[in-house]
């Protein structure tokens, strides 16, 4: 068996922009697992998410106030077809990033994270995958507002994707 895995981070609703593009939901619904890794902003996005993810984990963000921190930990672990993921908001300094995160989720196979805005997907020395999904609504000195798709299937990260998002006309 698969699961088709939606990564997303940095919506900043409603401050970058009104809603979740219409190409986020649909990805939304077609997945089996949604990963958020932080800066919500608002409660009501949270519960949009979680009430149409077929499954849904989430973090919070240094955006994120007391509301959702009392609704969401700093760091998520969770194991999905073979695959041990962990999820934290920020990580640091681009510089040297691979290393610090291998230290900190050495017992970790993908970890996903936020708050640059800029998508990454790298892999540590020590086979600890990256990825960072960038922003669907505010792509702040990026080219594109952006989220990442893949799919977990007997122990593999397989199809890994960036989608480029088109922000809806308003």
């Amino acid at each position: 068996m698969s699961t088709r895995i939606v990564m997303i981070a940095d919506t900043h609703l409603p401050r970058r922009a009104k809603a979740l593009p219409r190409s986020v939901w649909q990805a939304i619904d077609d997945a089996d697992l949604v990963l958020h890794a932080g800066d919500w902003v608002d409660e009501a996005t949270l519960d949009d998410v979680q009430s149409r993810s077929k499954q849904f984990v989430g973090v919070y963000g240094n955006n994120d106030g007391d509301g959702l921190r009392s609704r969401l930990p700093e760091i998520a672990r969770l194991e999905v077809e073979g695959l041990r993921f962990a999820m934290i908001h920020e990580t640091g300094a681009a510089t040297g990033r691979e290393a610090r995160m291998a230290d900190m989720f050495g017992d970790t196979d993908v970890l996903v994270f936020g708050h640059s805005h800029i998508p990454w997907d790298t892999t540590a020395a020590t086979g600890l995958r990256l990825l960072n999904p960038g922003s669907p609504t505010d792509r702040r000195r990026q080219p594109h507002c952006t989220y990442l798709t893949a799919v977990a299937d007997s122990g593999e990260l397989r199809d890994v994707e960036l989608h480029i998002v088109d922000r809806d006309p308003s």
